[in-house]
């Protein structure tokens, strides 16, 4: 299948392995991109931008096919050595980079002087314009169904992809709920190049996360999210467990005075406990709604082959034979 995103990437299936932390190690990001997707490397999962250079030689040792990295700007007192983490990126030769978080403006002359490839991950079709304005080259559009921080508006995908079509010029693709040849097919007719799947990919044979991780997600059904941290404007999707509902329990006693200080216990330095330790009730860590619709383990091989077969019965026989019928 070819699309502006396969074209733009130099790779075979238009599906992207999005940046998840503690989860995006090499292990991942080569399964996925030797399947003939695109795998991403977690840049602030590593350490030190030395570290970050290690993984990355680590992942071009185990695939010769297109890989990226994510680097997410975050908000802090003390900011990560970004420059440092993108000469990593640079030396490593790595061409393409998932940015999320605040605005990359700051540091895309570095990575476009270097000919790197952007695709910014938005919540909204005005940040989406923005990150064309600035000079991103694709966007990934995250609709309300995501794990993760699914921004302030609340605008599932149904919606938010065929505004995002309208407006935008660059190619983008749809991000949050996305799990199957369904959502590839239904992203492609509201007007998207390609799917990004997080918490799908979390539950493959690939997936450097624990095996709790892995049985959690596919014993979960569609309602078993929570959004945490809304009162506080920096909302995210986690899967619920007994410090999620801890949490959840002082936003509403604290209701608007709380501050993130409250919840640091159920927030702070939780995902080393539970990806690599699986101690599932270690904190609050972001899942999907598509958990709802994940229950098997493959291999990213397998999963990428299924959707791409799956992808291709449903627009010939499916969709073709209603035409025809």
């Amino acid at each position: 299948m070819k699309t502006r995103i396969t074209e733009l990437f130099g790779i075979e299936h238009p599906i992207i392995q999005g940046g998840m932390h503690f989860v995006g190690f090499a292990e991942l990001a080569s399964a996925v991109s030797n399947a003939g997707g695109l795998g991403i490397i977690t840049g602030l999962t590593q350490k030190t931008p030395k570290d970050l250079a290690t993984e990355i030689a680590r992942c071009h040792e185990m695939t010769d096919k297109p890989f990226g990295v994510n680097l997410t700007f975050l908000p802090a007192f003390t900011a990560p050595d970004y420059p440092g983490y993108i000469d990593a990126v640079i030396d490593g030769g790595i061409k393409i980079v998932e940015t999320a978080g605040r605005n990359p403006q700051p540091y895309m002359e570095q990575l476009k002087k270097a000919d790197i490839k952007v695709i910014h991950k938005c919540t909204s079709v005005r940040h989406s314009l923005k990150a064309e304005a600035i000079g991103c080259d694709a966007v990934s559009v995250d609709g309300f169904e995501c794990g993760g921080h699914p921004g302030e508006d609340d605008m599932p995908n149904m919606i938010l992809l065929p505004r995002a079509a309208e407006e935008l010029k660059i190619p983008f693709v749809a991000s949050g709920g996305m799990a199957d040849a369904r959502s590839l097919v239904a992203s492609l007719a509201m007007g998207a190049d390609g799917m990004n799947m997080g918490t799908r990919f979390m539950a493959t044979k690939e997936a450097p996360c624990h095996e709790n991780v892995k049985e959690a997600i596919i014993n979960a059904s569609e309602l078993d999210t929570r959004l945490v941290m809304r009162p506080i404007r920096n909302t995210e999707r986690v899967l619920n467990n007994s410090a999620v509902e801890r949490l959840l329990e002082k936003e509403k006693e604290l209701g608007s005075k709380i501050k993130i200080e409250d919840i640091m216990d159920e927030v702070a330095g939780v995902y080393p406990k539970v990806m690599l330790d699986g101690e599932m009730n270690a904190g609050a860590w972001s899942c999907g709604m598509v958990a709802g619709l994940i229950n098997d383990i493959p291999s990213c091989k397998e999963l990428i082959d299924g959707i791409m077969a799956e992808t291709e019965a449903l627009i010939k026989k499916r969709l073709e034979g209603m035409l025809t019928a």
